[in-house]
């Protein structure tokens, strides 16, 4: 068996397309479309994000604002920036990357946020609304891990709503932006949907559970912890995880959860790392910076989301 691989980066270059055209639009209507990221300290992760999201910002014309804090920053002095940014007109959405320093409580940070700039929906009244399934904002790599599993049921000619009705999600990992939306997600489409994390690894086995699943979600900051024996030949696996590793010439590469040379032979359809959930993700985000814009000023959100590209066979190939 050949798993079918589900292309992030073509993906993310059909929506970019569409995101570009909204960004134009919205500009030439005077709105402010503006994406301000604030990183606290030099965690490799979190640095190499907001360089995507630099770079990405560029190319699809959103006015883009990085701040960068030493390490040392107080709490206070990250609360009175982010109140900073709440207040200025030109920006529309405002991500805090993390981790933050052990120093900083995470949820007072996030609690500081405008609800209607929160465009990863941290701050409590945007998690709540998640949870009830009336989202303001789907957290970007939730949200993608599902647009990814959306196109490939697509392309690969099954009825959504029929797969998701009649599917086991298994969640590994349980973290507030990416397991617990996952899990949202996955009960909006009426899923049955079984949520575990490391402890599973530790004490039942992890895969007593994850044998069972015919889509497969991993985001347990745990490099190659999925491996051939903990899934079956009909899941579709989609790898959140990014880890980085140190190869042979010196260079710092990314891998994933799931240890992709001996999962890839065996399952139904995969995600790569890099190259998978990643690209949609970044634009995403930026998505979520437009429904923002259009929030702020009161103009149509299209329905909750940006209109889609449809779907082309160039998003998947063979492993």
């Amino acid at each position: 068996m050949s798993a079918q691989v589900i292309d992030g980066r073509a993906c993310a270059r059909a929506l970019k397309e569409s995101l570009s055209a909204d960004v134009s639009c919205l500009r030439e209507d005077g709105a402010a479309v503006g994406l301000a990221t604030v990183l606290v300290g030099d965690d490799y992760g979190s640095a190499a994000y907001e360089r995507r999201l630099r770079r990405l910002a560029d190319a699809t014309g959103v006015p883009y604002q990085p701040h960068a804090l030493p390490a040392g920053t107080s709490q206070d002095e990250l609360i009175a920036l982010v109140e900073v940014l709440n207040d200025d007109p030109t920006v529309a959405g405002v991500l805090i990357l993390r981790p933050l320093p052990a120093h900083i409580d995470e949820a007072a940070v996030f609690q500081a946020i405008d609800p209607r700039k929160d465009i990863e929906a941290v701050h409590p009244e945007n998690a709540g609304l998640l949870a009830l399934g009336v989202p303001r904002f789907v957290p970007s790599t939730a949200a993608s891990v599902f647009h990814l599993l959306d196109t490939w049921l697509d392309l690969a000619g099954e009825d959504r709503a029929d797969f998701y009705h009649r599917s086991l999600i298994v969640v590994v990992g349980r973290s507030n932006n990416v397991g617990k939306p996952a899990i949202s997600l996955g009960y909006e489409r009426q899923a049955t949907v079984e949520s575990i994390d490391e402890w599973a690894d530790r004490t039942t086995g992890i895969g007593r559970h994850t044998r069972r699943a015919d889509v497969l979600i991993v985001a347990a900051g745990k490099a190659g912890l999925i491996k051939a024996e903990h899934v079956s030949e009909q899941a579709v696996v989609i790898d959140v995880g990014i880890n980085p590793r140190t190869g042979a010439d010196g260079r710092v590469h990314m891998v994933g959860d799931v240890d992709y040379a001996s999962v890839a032979p065996r399952v139904r359809a995969i995600t790569p790392v890099p190259g998978g959930v990643g690209p949609v993700t970044d634009v995403w985000l930026m998505r979520n910076t437009v429904r923002a814009a259009r929030l702020l000023t009161g103009r149509p959100a299209m329905g909750g989301a940006l209109a889609l590209p449809q779907p082309t066979d160039s998003l998947l190939e063979a492993s």
